[in-house]
């Protein structure tokens, strides 16, 4: 299909979004932070994410929106409704990237509510809801931005690990945010009705099932631990294999077992070991020591507490046999956050009408919506991203694909403007 097909509605009676606009957009955004190998790089309070922040706040001055910044550092674009009573209907992702990051990861959520606000402001077509464009301050890192506007930002500045190692305080107050009054970017129970949020998958299951739209169930919860064993480092030349007590081996066997607790437990959990420390570390050294990280998630928290469960009773059993001892420590835990019914179902109503085909599945990743929906109604709508691959050069998502879900972005606002009642 060209691209000139975008730019010209299919049917005169519906709204909607203009491709090459979008694609315009698109593009120059990934032109700031743009690095040799075709990545972007725009951490959270650097030049480079002010540099996208202001051009992003251009765009929506120039639509004749008000832009704000509130003290968590979010920046905040606001159309108003026919009943300005009602609570906001809230889009937005972020602009921040890891340090080799895609063009699309929150980027694209980002864009495609600029096209929305861009779409019913030049048709001039009223809503009754307030409709609001968030920009997240520093999801990658901190998520400053997205825990103030919920409170549940800490008010402690030590726990916050900014990506450039500089205070919580003085990098707010680069984007325009304010720590001395960080409490005032919590917005009331009655402010917002909703949040949707679009993103694309950062995995390869819509591509693997052919899918054109995620309906996204909910994001998962994480449990994630360190795993000590404890054996006893010996030469490793002179000490027979049957008077050994060498922590690698017993290490191996964890890792398997935290392999089969995903593989053979009921729901569809992911575990990972990702993280793993031999010590002493020598080729004529029997290990001593090993430390390594275990992370678990779901969208279940029963199946999260089932898997960890289960996991201190492998480690024992790992224990008895190995002669070492496994001890875990619990690092942090994210409670899974679902997606509203009524915003899940409105999505897949939504993309059906505009003839695309749509599966429900669990964002894996940590989101903005995550926060957003301890609070309010949730949703998001998933895109795919070609062979799976996220927070590399090699992110991409098609224009047809980030059109499609701009498509049911748009129609799911108006749906929820004129149907939604989160009572």
């Amino acid at each position: 299909m060209s691209l000139s097909a975008y730019a010209e509605p299919k049917q005169a009676q519906r709204l909607e979004p203009n491709g090459l606009r979008l694609l315009a957009a698109l593009e120059a955004m990934a032109e700031v932070g743009a690095q040799p190998d075709g990545s972007i790089c725009r951490r959270g309070f650097s030049p480079e994410d002010r540099q996208g922040r202001e051009l992003l706040g251009r765009w929506l001055t120039e639509a004749g929106l008000s832009v704000r910044v509130d003290a968590a550092g979010n920046l905040i674009a606001r159309r108003e409704g026919l009943e300005p009573s009602l609570p906001a209907l809230v889009t937005g992702s972020h602009l921040d990237t890891v340090p080799t990051g895609g063009r699309y990861d929150g980027t694209l959520g980002v864009i495609a509510g600029l096209e929305v606000l861009r779409c019913l402001q030049e048709s001039n077509h009223p809503l009754r809801h307030p409709l609001e464009l968030v920009v997240f301050a520093d999801e990658e890192s901190t998520m400053v931005g997205c825990k103030g506007m919920t409170g549940r930002a800490s008010a402690d500045p030590a726990a916050y690990a900014t990506s450039n190692g500089e205070s919580i305080e003085r990098n707010l107050a680069r984007i325009g945010g304010d720590w001395a009054h960080l409490a005032s970017a919590n917005r009331s129970d009655h402010a917002i009705a909703a949040f949707l949020e679009l993103h694309v998958e950062q995995g390869g299951v819509l591509e693997q099932r052919q899918h054109d739209i995620g309906v996204v169930q909910g994001v998962v919860g994480q449990r994630r631990f360190t795993i000590r064993v404890h054996g006893q480092a010996n030469h490793a030349g002179t000490t027979p294999m049957d008077e050994r007590q060498d922590a690698l081996v017993a290490a191996s066997h964890v890792v398997l077992a935290v392999q089969q607790l995903a593989a053979l437990h009921p729901g569809d959990p992911v575990a990972t070991v990702g993280k793993l420390e031999v010590l002493p570390n020598a080729a004529n050294v029997v290990p001593g020591e090993v430390v390594m990280s275990v992370d678990l998630r779901d969208l279940s928290a029963d199946v999260l507490s089932g898997l960890e469960g289960d996991l201190r009773q492998r480690l024992s059993e790992v224990e008895a046999r190995s002669g070492c001892r496994v001890l875990i420590e619990p690092q942090f835990e994210v409670k899974p956050t679902p997606a509203a019914p009524a915003l899940m179902q409105t999505i897949a109503d939504c993309a059906a009408q505009l003839g695309y085909s749509a599966s429900p599945l669990p964002s894996r990743a940590s989101h903005d919506a995550q926060e957003m929906g301890r609070r309010w109604p949730m949703g998001m709508i998933f895109v795919p991203s070609h062979r799976g691959l996220s927070h590399s050069a090699a992110e991409y998502t098609s224009l047809e694909q980030c059109l499609a879900g701009t498509s049911v972005l748009l129609a799911s606002l108006l749906k929820l403007d004129q149907d939604f009642n989160p009572g």
